[in-house]
């Protein structure tokens, strides 16, 4: 068994908190004092620890997944991580090792994050450095690519997920916003700079002219209003005038900035009683989470993407859940001509709410025991990681339960499942071999957060509930506890080491004592903590073990004046656990200073600091003498170990005892465990009866042991059976001084004394030489195992050197390593093997390192870890390629096979590996693989999920969600989607299924195949994307959103350009009676009180006559050129141009609200669908672009187009073959594309090139069977593929 460098880590430092990541890998990393822990979520291992930093670890960041892997761009664990000092170091998780290391002078790092929306580069990172850097690096080569100073202390920053320019900073008194970040230049703008106010009373902030109505409807609550009506003040600080009638909510209490993850324009301001809901389009609070007053405060909120969802972590160490509120939607605003003049506001609360909806048991949060931080998985969004100050991880994971019960409305709204489970009369039918969708008996694998909740924003019509799923409840459930070294360790032991007889049953464990009586047992080669024994009720002072599986422990507490103390001895069998007692019944004595173990587990010595030595037997666990009141106390004592096991068996053989024997060497070897575990000691050798003596006799051998007392003066005693004898005294040594510690190996005795000197006894030669070391007192000295391996180590205040004994018999020095200079101060040391030293340090953390002391990290696959770890990014590339092309897709094999065969001679460890790999994978999901419902593009988003692979989840969502939208309606069905009753349902079909295309005949011969097309239809429906895809999400929800967004704004009125903002908004969506109301609002004394009320007669008459249009459209065009745009842009609105104004926008570089434009105007047939699409696909030419670089979201809005063959050609394009070919198979599937003559020729070109990756990663077969698939070349690859594999 070979033993690798590694760290074991403990209690963590005030400054690690808040420094964890959970990253698309997979794998959970937090900073420990100066040192990274990787953890392996699914197994609950530490799988890794990483050493470089010298300062403590601030900040933890794994790398980001969203790129297209293949052999050149393989799966690998990237992280980054930030220490106090400012030092940033990029790691290769797998190897241990630091890629790079770069920092800005001396300066810490207040916020770090990887730069992801962008194709560009994945090794982009922006950094925050003190008091207000921030720096943009290119994090695989160390250089600085642009340096920007603001002008603003900033504490921490935000990205906009959905507009990579926009960034927020949280200040120390005010929210910095910019909004022109690129990675080409450094941003020139300071940025926009907002303080938050809230008005003291309620008509406080109507002071601006406007109706106070808007204001006075929102809520009766005083409170409630002051705190809804919080506002983004910008630029300027108001004067201390003004402050009277309004306080500045201080956001130095604000804890956290984040954006939205789910809803675009949303920031969240956390503060320790509540969490604010920001719409930067307004500068409002649109929703405020507040908590009772029994609630424990926040700490810190994690916003998820999948569902609009929060995370919140309490200031107790519970988790609560909190679910988006289904408000009373305005999707159906008043009908022309009827209400434009009605003053009375809608009574419907609008604002964001969200329900707190589970929680999870607070933890017992202590002075010494905090909340260090929390991670949520990115890929499941459902498992939660809780970081404890005292090492501790523990994992909740969220899951569903029925209700029978139905819920209170008021209260709060259901929840639905999103409705993934067949229903009943789907599973009735029978399945066919070519069917598709795939009808199963499974249930669908439920991994992620979309996979337990529906959304909570559903648009439904009135009294409709969403139909599909069912009403559930969520709870958390405890999944995994993870413990790393207590704090303050105080000693540590090595158990025997390995030999030829123990190596089948042997393991490597440490023990470790720590300051409040517990005693843990490390494995050395997991690096995983074993066992824990809570022992002893004071400080643990120091471990002996007696065997592999059993120990001694003794303690007792810090002496008061008398200096007497209660010493505990326990003996401990860790494999039954039982604890025994040793020296039972003693009253207050002297304190133990020592305890020594003879080298055949006969007998072992207790030495006191003013006591006389006592002598016990160690296999009964009696006391066999005490030596006489007068004798020298010990200061250091040692055994002999130069008796062989070879007088023994003599001896064994001549008295004939034959079982005595064999239990005898078994304890030598440190196997049995004591005969007798009775805690009654016989106090002298006189007790013990004659009978007792012989049957002792019989089995003892002779051992030595030797002591200095404090003048230095070496005694030598004789042991045999009860027999204690002083056989010889021998002076003290010139240049010695109190001896501290001894050592004994072979013929070689060594001293060391107070002074640091270190003397060598050679027994055989009768030399003795003195080699003082200048590093003072020595603590301990100790040989390393092995035979003829005459290493040691002295440890001393300050480190540790590691000597060798060379031939003539001197002591040399080989390594030694300074405390706390290299390392944390040294608290004990030990070998854990011949050459691997083990350090435990204050700190709490245990350090194997190699024999130079340099070295204390090893890559992952030389963690002998008990559990095999699944993870792609841990494999050779060719192994996870292979595993994924495996998983995805079949189409080679009649049977769906979920082992690799059939690979070459050189590939067979591939092969193995691959397979193993398989075998880990949760069993339910390997179950359901080969019968996913929609086939390929369904098999392919539940492997990308179990990869990790950001991309291709995303891909794959979109893709999977349009591919059944085209295939529950056709779109030829419907040119312009024109919304009719059936449409106002969550789901999106029309009222006349794709399926009546048959003819009327059909239907009438085959009732049954009729209902059976029906069903299946159905099943092909969808809910509609999630908000986080914003623009990817279909036209109609879209716009549902957005009028819903809109209405808000209107409830939220506050000042005259708030007002202004709505009617243009109106006017956009249509909604021109509501315009006009807004328009007339105007007050009289205001400058542009005539033009606003020319502006409501102009939108009211507008009812595009043909005379009226031409002349608008040439105005609308002036506006623009003057530089108008937005005037222009609602003008040719109003006349239903809405194609033009979206061009416009386009081309003066608005290309967000051009496409918001196209998609609210498309339901109202001002636009249609082909209209839309234009300005979508021009859109999506410009995310193309060299400067912009974002390819993966062109992909997605060709997606949801419905433009499949041009995703086919995106794809070949950006030489993503594999995925090409997978998504031509599940377009096959679906039947949204054939193959035609035109379509032919892009086909087989996927083909061939995805023939050729194949024969690369050694499928023969999958390479033949798209050869056949691709032409005329695939047929000469197949000759080449052939030849290949011969």
């Amino acid at each position: 068994m070979k033993l690798f460098p590694k760290i074991i880590t403990g209690a963590l430092h005030a400054q690690n908190k808040n420094a964890c990541d959970w990253g698309w890998q997979g794998k959970l990393a937090y900073g420990c004092h100066n040192f990274v822990t990787v953890v392996d979520p699914g197994t609950v291992q530490v799988i890794q620890v990483l050493e470089k930093h010298k300062a403590n670890v601030v900040k933890v960041k794994w790398g980001k997944e969203n790129y297209h892997h293949d052999l050149n761009s393989p799966y690998t664990l990237r992280l980054v991580s930030a220490d106090a000092a400012g030092v940033i170091i990029v790691w290769d998780v797998a190897q241990g090792q630091a890629k790079v290391e770069f920092s800005e002078g001396n300066k810490p790092v207040q916020d770090m994050e990887w730069l992801r929306h962008q194709d560009a580069s994945r090794d982009l990172l922006v950094a925050l450095h003190p008091p207000y850097s921030l720096v943009l690096w290119n994090a695989d080569t160390g250089t600085r690519l642009w340096k920007k100073t603001y002008t603003e202390n900033l504490l921490s920053f935000s990205f906009d997920p959905f507009n990579s320019k926009n960034v927020a900073f949280l200040g120390q008194d005010c929210i910095v916003f910019i909004d022109d970040f690129t990675i080409t230049k450094t941003p020139s703008s300071n940025g926009k700079k907002f303080y938050i106010f809230s008005p003291s009373s309620q008509n406080s902030s109507t002071n601006q002219t406007g109706n106070t109505n808007s204001l006075e409807r929102k809520s009766s609550s005083k409170n409630l209003a002051q705190r809804m009506t919080r506002i983004l003040v910008g630029e300027s600080k108001p004067s201390k005038a003004n402050q009277t009638d309004e306080e500045t909510i201080a956001l130095n209490e604000c804890i956290q900035l984040s954006f939205h993850h789910s809803c675009r324009h949303h920031l969240l301001l956390l503060y320790p009683r509540e969490l604010l809901i920001l719409d930067l389009e307004i500068n409002q609070t649109v929703g405020i989470i507040s908590l009772d007053k029994a609630a424990s405060s926040f700490a810190q909120i994690i916003p998820c993407w999948q569902r609009d969802v929060f995370y919140c972590l309490h200031e107790n160490g519970s988790i609560s859940v909190r679910v988006r509120r289904k408000t009373n939607l305005m999707s159906a605003p008043a009908s022309e001509g009827t209400g434009a003049f009605d003053d009375t506001p809608p009574n419907v609360s609008l604002d964001v709410a969200y329900d707190l909806r589970c929680q999870s048991d607070p933890l017992r949060v202590t002075r010494h025991n905090r909340v260090y931080g929390i991670a949520a998985s990115l890929i499941s969004e459902r498992t939660m990681a809780l970081i404890m100050s005292d090492s501790r991880v523990i994992f909740w994971d969220l899951h569903t339960m029925d209700t029978p019960i139905e819920i209170d409305h008021q209260v709060a709204s259901p929840l639905y499942t999103p409705g993934l489970t067949l229903p009943s009369p789907a599973q009735q039918i029978p399945s066919r071999r070519q069917d598709f969708p795939i009808i199963s008996r499974l249930a669908y694998p439920k991994v992620a957060l979309t996979d337990l909740i529906g959304q909570s924003q559903l648009p439904l019509a009135e009294g409709q509930r969403s139909n599909k799923g069912h009403t559930v409840q969520l709870k958390f459930i405890l999944t995994g506890l993870l413990n790393g070294i207590a704090a303050h360790v105080t000693t540590i032991r090595m158990c025997p080491p390995l030999t030829n007889k123990n190596w089948n049953v042997y393991e490597p464990l440490l023990a470790l004592g720590t300051f409040s009586g517990a005693v843990q047992i490390v494995n050395v080669a997991s690096g995983q903590l074993d066992r824990e024994y809570s022992l002893h009720s004071s400080m643990v002072r120091g471990i002996e073990w007696c065997g592999l599986k059993t120990f001694l422990s003794y303690a007792y507490p810090n002496p008061g004046p008398s200096g007497l103390v209660k010493n505990e001895v326990f003996y401990v069998d860790i494999l039954s656990g039982k604890v025994t007692s040793v020296r039972t019944q003693r009253d207050e004595e002297s304190r133990i200073e020592s305890l020594q173990i003879s080298h055949l587990r006969q007998y072992f010595v207790l030495a006191f600091k003013d006591k006389p030595l006592e002598l016990w037997d160690m296999r009964t666990l009696t006391i066999i003498r005490e030596l006489p009141k007068a004798f020298p106390r010990p200061t250091a004592a040692v055994w002999s170990p130069s008796h062989s096991l070879k007088s023994l068996k003599k001896k064994l053989l001549d008295s004939g005892a034959e079982e005595d024997k064999t239990s005898m060497i078994k304890s030598t070897e440190g196997e049995t465990p004591p005969t007798s575990t009775s805690s009654q000691s016989s106090m002298s050798d006189s007790t013990t009866s004659t009978k007792d003596k012989k049957s002792q006799g019989k089995m003892t051998v002779r051992e030595h042991f030797v002591m200095t007392d404090k003048d230095g003066t070496v005694f030598h005693f004789i042991v045999e059976g009860s027999l204690i004898s002083d056989v010889t005294k021998i002076p003290p040594e010139s240049g010695l001084s109190t001896v501290t510690t001894l050592a004994w190996k072979g013929d070689f005795l060594v001293f060391g004394d107070v002074d640091g000197t270190q003397c060598l006894w050679d027994l055989k030669a009768k030399i003795s030489r003195t080699t003082p070391s200048s590093r003072g007192w020595i603590k301990k000295i100790r040989f390393a195992p092995g035979r003829e391996n005459f290493k040691f180590f002295t440890l001393h205040n300050d480190g540790i050197v590691i000597w060798d004994i060379n031939k003539e018999g001197k002591s040399e020095i080989m390594h030694s390593i300074k405390s706390p200079k290299e390392i944390a101060k040294v608290v004990d040391a030990e070998w854990a093997g011949s050459d691997r030293p083990v350090v435990v340090t204050a700190s709490g953390c245990v350090h194997i390192f190699d024999i130079t002391m340099k070295k204390a990290t090893s890559s992952i696959d030389q963690w002998d870890l008990t559990e095999p770890v699944f993870s792609p990014h841990l494999l050779p590339p060719k192994s996870s390629q292979l595993m994924k092309c495996l998983l995805q897709h079949q189409p080679w094999t009649e049977e769906f096979n979920l082992s690799l065969e059939g690979m070459r001679e050189d590939d067979l460890d591939v092969q193995r590996i691959v397979n193993a790999q398989i075998q880990l994978i949760d069993g339910d999901l390997l179950a359901y693989l080969p019968y996913c419902q929609f086939g390929t593009a369904q098999r392919c988003l539940l492997t990308a999920r179990l990869f990790g692979d950001e991309s291709e989840i995303h891909f794959w969502t979109v893709a999977l969600h349009y591919l059944r939208s085209t295939k529950a309606q056709p779109v030829s069905k419907s040119p312009s989607r024109v919304t009719s009753q059936a449409d106002m349902t969550d789901l999106f079909v029309p009222q006349t299924p794709g399926y009546k295309e048959a003819s009327d005949l059909v239907l009438l011969e085959n009732p049954e195949e009729t209902e059976r097309q029906r069903i299946l239809t159905n099943l092909y429906r969808d809910q509609p994307l999630e908000r986080c895809y914003d623009a990817m999400v279909d036209n109609r929800n879209f716009k549902k959103y957005q009028l819903d967004r809109v209405s808000l704004h209107d409830s939220k009125r506050s000042t005259y350009e708030h007002t202004q903002k709505c009617a243009e908004n109106y006017m956009l969506l249509g909604q021109t009676d509501r315009a006009v109301q807004l328009l007339l609002e105007t007050e009289a004394d205001n400058d542009n009180y005539y033009v606003d009320s020319l502006r409501a007669c102009l939108v009211a008459s507008i009812r595009s006559s043909g005379a009226s249009q031409s002349t608008i459209k040439l105005v609308a065009t002036n506006l623009i050129a003057n530089g108008k745009l937005s005037e222009g842009v609602q003008l040719l609105c109003l006349i239903d141009k809405g194609l033009d104004a979206c061009r416009y926008l386009q081309t003066y570089g608005n290309w967000d609200k051009a496409v918001w434009l196209a998609k609210v105007r498309t339901p109202c047939a001002t636009l249609d669908n082909n209209e839309c699409s234009e300005v979508m696909k021009r859109w999506a030419d410009h995310l193309c672009g060299t400067q912009v670089n974002q390819k993966s979201k062109a992909l997605l809005v060709l997606l949801s187009l419905g433009q499949f063959f041009k995703v086919v050609e995106m794809l070949y394009g950006m030489r993503c073959f594999d995925r090409a070919t997978c998504f031509i198979e599940a377009c096959l599937e679906f039947g949204v594309i054939e193959k035609t003559s035109e379509t032919a020729s892009l086909m087989e070109a996927v083909f061939l090139e995805h023939a050729r990756y194949l024969s690369n990663l050694g499928l023969r077969k999958a390479a033949e069977h798209y050869c056949h698939l691709a032409g005329n070349k695939g047929q000469q690859l197949l000759k080449e593929v052939e030849i290949l594999f011969a």
